[in-house]
């Protein structure tokens, strides 16, 4: 078994640089960073640190082999040529999950069933037994064709990143846990930071944002796929979530404020912030956005409503266009909006200093970004060529004002 694994996090579009930074960061080797991806090279305590730490991912795969596959007996052969022996035990359970895009082997389902059997005749060989029982721990075996280039990996993760443990329910079309994460570090939040968000829905954003302030890694909470992995010892695991803990820095100046018309969105993001350990740096309040007043040296991270059940787009039109009205009247270090809505500059009055294509899941957003209280022209902006909405984020209650307590 190598000493060093080749390993891949895909990421949404959009995160690739602050991904880049965070494996940086936790000492991953050889980066190479790609449209939705990174790859990088680690031992051992690489998979754990990685899972546990990484912000901005959706999962960590380990690369066991990469070849032309045209036909079913190539790709059985470049399954068969992998050491799975070394890898998994007798007794393991090995689900195949996979895709294939403009390759010559299209159906999913029989290049399953082709892998599933070269892991299988593989698995016997190496551990001289007629029985695999599949009894065991799971080891969940994906594969990846695109245009005849087949990629074999293993999951060491389990269930995506962005589910970190303290999200236990949420608001309709909430943003991703990795998305937010990704926003609070193109926001430049840092341990004093002040962050504001006048439409908070569950929290997350703020969450996300007091998570880094303060270096709480966002897998502490969490079990992954690979702590039931023989190749990775449960000692490194325990090393790895002893380490984040001392690197944890709870005595930080950060400080965060959310609003929601909605009590119960302010009810659930309080809970989300007491289950991510971040309760006393987060408060939440019911608020009317017509009343928002962000303080001068804040920086604000929001994610305005949009979508057709929204009331009307006309509604949503509107909250932007209030956020706009009370950003000029309380200009602030910074305004980091992300939404579906492509005329959000015309609605908001101001056009960005920057923008970001983003994807929210599968919606894609950008992200709007205001540095340094940007002073408002006396005319509204140009249009943006208009796409309209894309229909599918509301937040309930949202009619273009908010309830006051």
């Amino acid at each position: 078994m190598p000493a060093k694994f080749e390993l891949i996090a895909p990421c949404f579009f959009g995160c690739e640089s602050t991904a880049n930074f965070e494996l940086r960061r936790i000492g991953a080797e050889d980066i190479r960073v790609s449209d939705g991806r990174l790859t990088f090279r680690g031992g051992a305590d690489m998979i754990a640190a990685a899972n546990l730490n990484l912000r901005t991912v959706e999962r960590v795969m380990l690369l066991l082999n990469t070849y032309t596959a045209t036909t079913f007996d190539e790709l059985f052969d470049g399954v068969y040529s992998i050491h799975w022996e070394e890898l998994l035990p007798a007794d393991a359970a090995f689900p195949v999950t996979g895709s294939s895009l403009n390759s010559q082997l299209s159906s999913v389902p029989a290049c399953q069933s082709i892998i599933k059997k070269a892991v299988v005749k593989r698995l016997m060989q190496g551990h001289r037994t007629t029985s695999l029982p599949e009894t065991g721990a799971e080891y969940k075996i994906r594969f990846m064709l695109r245009k005849n280039v087949c990629e074999i990996m293993l999951d060491t993760t389990g269930d995506g990143l962005h589910k970190r443990g303290y999200r236990r329910n949420s608001m309709e079309a909430p943003i991703r846990e990795t998305l937010a994460a990704t926003i609070a570090d193109l926001g430049r939040v840092r341990r004093d930071s002040l962050v504001e968000d006048p439409f908070c829905g569950s929290g997350t954003l703020l969450i996300e944002a007091a998570q880094k302030a303060m270096n709480i890694a966002p897998g502490l909470k969490r079990r992954f796929a690979a702590e039931r992995y023989s190749f990775v010892p449960a000692a490194i695991w325990a090393e790895q979530r002893q380490k984040a803990l001392a690197d944890s820095k709870l005595d930080v100046g950060f400080e965060a404020f959310g609003y929601d018309i909605d009590p119960a969105a302010v009810a659930l993001a309080n809970a989300n912030a007491k289950l991510a350990g971040v309760e006393k740096r987060c408060h939440f309040e019911v608020a009317d956005v017509a009343d928002f007043a962000a303080k001068s040296e804040a920086i604000v991270l929001t994610n305005p409503p949009y979508g057709e059940r929204m009331s009307t787009i006309e509604g949503a039109a509107k909250l932007a266009r209030t956020l706009g009205q009370q950003m000029e009247a309380h200009p602030c270090a910074g305004v980091y909006a992300i939404t579906a809505d492509m005329d959000f500059e015309h609605h908001y009055g101001k056009r960005a200093n920057k923008r970001r294509k983003m994807y929210n899941g599968m919606i894609p957003c950008q992200l709007y970004m205001y540095y340094n209280a940007p002073k408002f022209e006396d005319r509204p902006a140009k249009p943006m060529p208009k796409s309209g909405f894309d229909g599918k984020r509301t937040r309930p209650g949202h009619t273009g004002r908010f309830e006051k307590k």
